[in-house]
């Protein structure tokens, strides 16, 4: 690998890479959680189209109904792996957790639901590249795409390797009670990926669909990303008020992190949804880098479906 003279800061916990702003404990329980019937989880590798993936799930379960204020999203579709024990337990239902681990570090249930989302690689590189650089818990604010780009390909970044991830899960895809789609896909039509994600979760949630169409309309506005933008909570900015209960331990933590590490006062404001484009990859990507990357995805995901889910270009 290239000499690489910025890293995204990040701890170690079982072989699997993970921000250090997080919580050791809080992480460790959620590796540790044996998984109930009922609870669903969104899984991606970062950036992959989490958050977008969790508002939609959010909304299909409140059948479209908008929530009363924007932090409560932190309750609703949590960070299971950063949220704790007590957090986990404590977790509104209906609700589904937001988590990155790779397929084989999760105790799964049978009987509990897994939402799988993947996206092109070259996207999620960039996307990543942004967030880590951006988000002052990863202290990378003067991080070059350069040696970001070098640390997707060698697998140095949280959650470890792009391509081990997605093959961790690829096999399955088509379980009864795992349900996948692609960043593309999603964006291409959102109007069926929610119809489908509906019949997933439940007869209750497409028969509302299916019974009042303003509910399909509410959940695609809510989910949609120039409404993200204006409701998502700065994870930032939160301070232990009224308006925020911190007795999620891991939130309190990151809160006593950024804390510690006094970031300048100057920070750009930092956005969980930044683009939500697709084809970003072509504004930061050199000649040599797209080759090195097809090189790698040919390899890598030789006789599967994902090549034609992202065609090299």
């Amino acid at each position: 690998m290239a000499n690489v003279m910025k890293r995204p800061r990040y701890a170690k916990m079982n072989g699997l890479l993970y921000p250090a702003m997080f919580s050791p404990k809080c992480f460790q329980e959620a590796l540790e959680y044996k998984h109930k019937p009922g609870d669903v989880f969104i899984d991606t590798y970062p950036k992959c189209g989490t958050t977008w993936m969790q508002n939609v799930a959010l909304y299909i379960f409140r059948k479209g109904k908008e929530m009363e204020k924007s932090t409560n999203f932190l309750k609703l579709a949590p960070y299971i792996d950063l949220l704790g024990i007590e957090g986990i337990i404590n977790m509104p239902r209906p609700g589904a957790f937001k988590t990155h681990l790779p397929y084989s570090y999760m105790p799964r249930s049978p009987d509990a639901k897994y939402i799988f989302v993947a996206r092109n690689p070259k996207d999620c590189c960039v996307s990543f590249f942004y967030h880590a650089r951006n988000q002052p818990g990863f202290r990378n604010r003067d991080g070059e795409f350069d040696d970001f780009f070098e640390l997707f390909m060698a697998g140095e970044l949280a959650y470890n390797d792009y391509f081990d991830h997605l093959l961790d899960w690829y096999p399955h895809r088509n379980d009864p009670n795992a349900f996948y789609t692609t960043y593309e896909d999603m964006k291409k039509d959102i109007k069926s990926v929610i119809i489908k994600l509906s019949k997933f979760l439940g007869d209750e949630y497409i028969e509302a669909i299916e019974k009042d169409n303003a509910v399909l309309n509410n959940i695609i506005l809510y989910s949609g990303f120039d409404y993200m933008k204006k409701m998502m909570p700065e994870m930032r900015n939160l301070r232990k008020s009224e308006d925020m209960d911190f007795t999620f331990t891991g939130l309190n933590h990151m809160y006593e992190f950024y804390k510690y590490l006094k970031p300048p006062r100057d920070l750009p404001e930092f956005a969980e949804v930044r683009k939500g484009i697709v084809g970003d990859w072509r504004n930061h990507f050199s000649v040599d880098q797209t080759e090195r990357l097809n090189r790698k995805f040919l390899e890598k995901m030789k006789d599967t479906e994902v090549l034609q889910w992202f065609p090299i270009e």
